[in-house]
């Protein structure tokens, strides 16, 4: 007699649940022969981007695998933010993110939870700021930017790279403990807004150390203060903010890598450690310290409460600013 062995309904979804979780296990296996694609939310020429690109290219000169920089902006990093939380969870795909994740979800509250579906890795650096002027316009100060910008309330124009940045935070926060009103111009990063900048068509500005040193040195741009709560390294004649008439005031950088939030812990650990040898090696280290950075190294969940302790600051500047995209 022959029989014929049909197969269930149970035993056919074991096989599909078997089949998918084994599918899922392979694509989250961090392959060290594959590229890394380290997705930038802001245009290229930025803060942000200048540390993606030394970090990668030290990377790859360390382990390597190579490191891919993939400058994705649009929409206030919410673009390079979508694209990387939707892709696999393999360490594959990773985004390094600035200062503006501390905000992006005050503006966007559609877009994707930073807290919710990114995985942090590792806090690499933070960076104050630089309050700058274009060349042309008569102020030599803050104290003389605060009283030229009172005269001419809404007149003045600032930017600091996207709508979501800290850049934009740092001038909204000047704004209202100094009372004066300047207009903010958005751009997709920081690349974008220096033409105008230098042109003179942009009349205020605030970015890394990092990013306007030059063009303060060259001459083209005027610093007058910085925004940390020291002085920085790289420009110890200037003074912080703090000092120069805004008691209290205060804001910095920072530069951290996230990849999205299902990443296995044993490649998020791997990679950690391979970040955090990075900023403590001489080479790399040496680099950000003289362009005005603080290199940093630590576990994930410092990274972590970072971004808390970000959110909560400027969630209520925006919140008590009413302010929106437009």
């Amino acid at each position: 007699m022959t029989y014929s062995v049909r197969p269930t309904r149970v035993s056919a979804a074991i096989v599909a649940t078997a089949l998918s979780l084994s599918a899922a296990t392979a694509g989250a296996q961090h392959d060290a022969n594959r590229p890394i694609r380290m997705v930038v939310a802001v245009a290229a020429g930025g803060s942000t981007d200048i540390v993606a690109r030394l970090v990668a290219a030290r990377f790859t000169e360390r382990t390597g695998q190579q490191v891919v920089v993939d400058n994705r902006p649009g929409a206030g990093g919410v673009i390079g933010l979508e694209l990387v939380v939707r892709s696999v969870p393999d360490g594959h795909t990773l985004i390094m993110g600035p200062g503006s994740f501390g905000t992006i979800n005050s503006f966007f509250p559609k877009a994707p939870d930073v807290q919710k579906e990114l995985a942090p890795i590792a806090l690499l650096a933070t960076s104050p700021y630089l309050l700058v002027v274009q060349a042309k316009l008569p102020v030599h100060s803050v104290k003389e930017l605060i009283a030229y910008a009172r005269e001419r309330p809404g007149k003045l124009t600032y930017s600091g790279s996207t709508v979501t940045s800290l850049q934009r935070l740092s001038g909204e926060h000047l704004k209202r403990m100094a009372g004066i009103d300047m207009l903010f111009v958005p751009y997709k990063g920081t690349g974008a807004l220096m033409p105008d900048l230098l042109a003179g068509r942009l009349d205020v500005a605030f970015d890394n150390v990092l990013v306007l040193t030059t063009y303060v040195k060259s001459g083209q741009l005027r610093a007058l203060a910085v925004t940390g709560a020291k002085r920085s390294t790289v420009m110890p004649e200037l003074p912080t903010i703090s000092e120069a008439g805004v008691p209290g005031f205060q804001s910095a950088g920072w530069f951290g890598v996230f990849s999205p939030a299902k990443t296995p812990r044993t490649v998020i650990d791997e990679l950690n450690k391979q970040f955090s040898a990075l900023m403590e090696a001489p080479g790399l280290r040496d680099r950000l310290i003289a362009q005005g950075a603080e290199p940093l190294s630590g576990p994930p969940d410092a990274l972590r409460k970072h971004l808390a302790r970000e959110i909560e600051t400027w969630s209520r500047l925006i919140r008590e600013a009413g302010l929106k995209v437009n």
